[in-house]
């Protein structure tokens, strides 16, 4: 009888470890398949809890010496003597406006590299003015002349902003992220109302226009005075750099909106005479009657067409593009190019590649600095590719000597600050298009100052390869154009 009562018991205890076991396997199987698909679906930069600074490996290469609180907008330049100049707005918000400390409101300084990013200069201040100059951007021609292009806002400080109602508020949270920017803020919820606006500031202002500045030594000094550019209108501003023809004229992509219409459009203003003069302004895309809310930009394709860019409204209107074929005498009609896009930059690379670098917006992810590149001259873009996070953007792209990409963009809201950062330039991908971006993979821009160290034919080889980027020549004409002069020398724009 008590052995009986033993084995029932035996076996009784035997079940109900081995049901504990089954249920444990159960649930393990469980939180793994749930973890699985997690990993699956999340993309990189929304599931990783490192810090931002750690996963994307970037410098902030403005915080210096001289400058404020508020550092944005920047653009950079390769320079023919293998120097990277970097120009931004530094002030202390999105608009500054005058104030006891800083009476002339924001200003543009300019920041420099002489060994291919790893280390910079601190700012110095190249123009500061009664008046809010901002959004500069910077270009080399073909005779070494550098060319400062920027829009200035001019305050009337006993005149007060018409309010409808009661300013919108904001969280610490949309404040930190997004600071002040209008552009930004105006697609959040604000905590005082139901509905989504754009913020106004307390003072008045009317743009001044774009402006020219000039150098003739490299950035180390410049004019004095900037010169305004006449235009048939007020209103029109600028954020791209100048850029020159085949034909030797400059171009500056312009934008302008009118709230009477509830429209916006861009651009270009051409000159003959190298900015002695300038014609009026070409617009693109007027007649579509959609809000292309600002910045425009510009490059040369290898059939002779001007590609145009222009930015779209939030995340409302995508970006557009139209195209010339006579150096931007006359435009087609605006298209749209299929993804929402801020501030759009390009740039030709030595291997024929057009990148798009640009504030970029993801329904999941929110706005962000990205990336798109055309392999066959802008007829497709692929991508999105995330560089960072931060929806500060409004970056330019500049080549190493090495191939790789240094990317120079901005951090809004707290702590603004101009960021730099390097990275491998993606292989073509068989299906171009992403349902999520896609992280570039950043490089430490440390190692370019290590290898930059070595001597004998690994220095000739990296110095044969910073002229090919360069594209130095004995003539005026940079070589890489040489090819579009064949039968235009006795041709008029």
């Amino acid at each position: 009888m008590n052995r009986r009562v033993e084995f029932n018991f035996l076996i009784n205890m035997t079940f109900r470890v081995a049901l504990s076991i089954w249920f444990l396997l159960i649930a393990s199987l469980g939180v793994s398949c749930k973890n699985y698909r997690e990993k699956e679906v999340v993309p990189d930069f929304q599931r990783s809890h490192q810090p931002i600074k750690d996963l994307v490996h970037y410098k902030e290469i403005s915080k210096n010496g001289i400058a404020r609180d508020y550092q944005a907008v920047p653009d950079a330049c390769r320079l023919k003597n293998g120097d990277i100049v970097v120009v931004f707005y530094d002030g202390d918000d999105h608009v500054t406006y005058p104030n006891p400390e800083f009476p002339n409101a924001g200003r543009i300084c300019l920041i420099r590299s002489k060994d291919e990013g790893c280390t910079w200069s601190n700012p110095v201040v190249i123009y500061d003015d009664a008046n809010d100059n901002r959004d500069p951007h910077i270009n080399q021609m073909s005779d070494g002349t550098l060319v400062l292009s920027f829009f200035s806002l001019e305050f009337k400080e006993a005149d007060t902003q018409i309010l409808r109602g009661e300013q919108p508020t904001y969280n610490q949270e949309q404040t930190s992220k997004f600071g002040n920017n209008p552009d930004l803020l105006h697609e959040q919820q604000p905590e005082n109302s139901e509905k989504k606006v754009r913020p106004t500031g307390k003072v008045k202002w009317t743009s001044k226009g774009p402006y020219i500045l000039r150098s003739w030594d490299n950035g180390n000094s410049w004019q004095k005075e900037a010169e305004l550019i006449a235009t048939s209108k007020p209103g029109w501003n600028c954020s791209a750099k100048v850029k020159e023809m085949p034909d030797g004229s400059w171009v500056l992509p312009v934008y302008r909106s009118e709230p009477s219409k509830k429209a916006a459009w861009g651009g270009i203003i051409p000159s003959f005479d190298r900015g002695k003069t300038w014609r009026k302004v070409v617009p693109i895309g007027e007649e579509a009657n959609l809000v292309l809310a600002a910045e425009t930009d510009v490059i040369l394709l290898k059939n002779k067409t001007l590609l145009a860019l222009l930015r779209g409204d939030r995340s409302l209107v995508n970006m557009h593009y139209a195209n010339s074929d006579n150096f931007g005498s006359s435009w087609s009609s605006v298209n749209d190019i299929g993804f929402v896009g801020h501030a759009p930059s390009l740039t030709r690379l030595k291997t024929g590649e057009i990148l798009l670098s640009y504030r970029a917006f993801s329904e999941k992810r929110g706005y962000y600095t990205g990336l798109r590149i055309s392999r066959d001259e802008a007829k497709t873009w692929e991508g999105p590719y995330l560089i960072d996070p931060t929806p500060g953007a409004y970056p330019s792209t500049i080549e190493l000597a090495d191939g790789s990409i240094l990317a120079i963009y901005y951090q809004e809201g707290e702590g603004s600050s101009i960021r730099a950062l390097r990275f491998k330039l993606p292989e073509s991908a068989e299906l171009n298009q992403f349902d999520v971006p896609k992280q570039v993979e950043p490089l430490p821009l440390d190692a370019l100052k290590k290898e930059g160290s070595e001597s004998g034919d690994g220095k000739k080889e990296k110095v044969e390869a910073l002229s090919l980027i360069l594209n130095t020549s004995s003539t005026k004409t940079p070589t890489n154009w040489q090819y579009f002069l064949d039968d235009r020398q006795n041709k008029q724009p």
